[in-house]
């Protein structure tokens, strides 16, 4: 994929003005107390599995509406202390997967709590799933999660999605093993927007590590782009026409700009510049309205998958000295 954004330059100057509803402070203090009133009820199932290293635990914990969320917990094996953890979502499409796929952190020191997204994993082999979405869907959507019930930001897919990581913070926050003031929020893509929505909703986050994230400066990306997910909502629109002022209503209740502008951490970003499913201005829009310290690696010959494990090991030295300073 060639070039096809802004340059550069431009890029790093891009500041479009957020649509942003009146009352979207309210409607995630609401969703949040809502989501309170259920007790956590955190479960952590050592897992058999002989790895000499880690301890790995199967984990459950009440997300939205009480729906039990699956995902894993991993600390290195005799570690002594409350230790820093990484919350890691996950891309669009996977499930947690399996406990090897998440070593990284652990052999770097660190607890690791795999939070799966409700509804993903049952159609990708590599990364399989097991946490449903119990709400279902109000009214029809195009195939996929991006438009499950998008005509009412109260029924919209992703608040049970942001609430749901919310609450894994809550739930890592009250393990022994973690050290609740140094949770760094992380993740690629769809784990990207879910990191940058946690960063501003849960107080108390530490950090934030965000990759190309999806789910941002909406209107943008379905405009410049013809890639899936967003094309989701091309297609919906196309046999909805009448539905586009709703739906772009809808989605500013979930647009990465606007948790951006609240989000108040230290941050570590990537974009890549020939992204043509989150498009380079999509992230720079996000990174250049967060009120925090923050850096961002450009990686000017890669897709989608940005940096891949380059930016994996700025983030290991990124975290390594941010934490290690305290």
């Amino acid at each position: 994929m060639p070039l096809f954004d802004l340059p550069l330059d431009r890029l790093r100057d891009y500041l479009p003005d957020r649509d942003e509803p009146a009352d979207f402070d309210a409607f995630w203090s609401a969703t949040l107390a809502e989501a309170g009133e259920f007790d956590l009820a955190a479960e952590y199932v050592p897992y058999d599995l002989p790895l000499a290293g880690v301890d790995v635990f199967d984990v459950s914990y009440a997300g939205w509406g009480g729906h039990r969320v699956n995902g894993w917990f991993l600390v290195p094996k005799g570690a002594q202390g409350p230790l820093p953890c990484v919350m890691h979502y996950i891309g669009y499409s996977g499930g947690r997967g399996f406990p090897k796929d998440h070593l990284l952190w652990p052999v770097a020191g660190y607890a690791v709590f795999v939070m799966e997204t409700r509804g993903h994993g049952g159609a990708n082999p590599g990364s399989p799933g097991a946490t449903g979405d119990p709400h279902g869907s109000a009214g029809p959507q195009a195939p996929g999660m991006m438009t499950r019930g998008i005509l009412d930001p109260a029924d919209y897919y992703y608040r049970r999605v942001f609430t749901d990581a919310v609450r894994a913070v809550e739930a890592a926050a009250a393990h022994p093993a973690v050290d609740e003031g140094r949770i760094v929020v992380s993740g690629g893509s769809q784990g990207g927007a879910i990191a940058q929505a946690t960063a501003a909703l849960r107080p108390g986050v530490r950090a934030a590590l965000i990759d190309v994230p999806f789910l941002t400066h909406f209107r943008r990306a379905v405009e410049i782009t013809g890639r899936d997910p967003y094309q989701e909502l091309v297609r919906y629109l196309s046999t909805r026409r009448e539905a586009a002022e709703q739906v772009f209503r809808t989605l500013a209740y979930f647009d990465g700009v606007n948790f951006a502008a609240r989000a108040r951490v230290p941050a570590l970003y990537s974009v890549g510049l020939m992204d043509d499913v989150c498009p380079p201005s999509t992230v720079f829009a996000a990174y250049n309205h967060w009120q925090g310290p923050k850096e961002i690696t450009v990686w000017p010959w890669n897709n989608h998958e940005g940096g891949g494990g380059y930016q994996t090991e700025e983030q290991v030295r990124y975290l390594h000295k941010l934490l290690g300073e305290e």
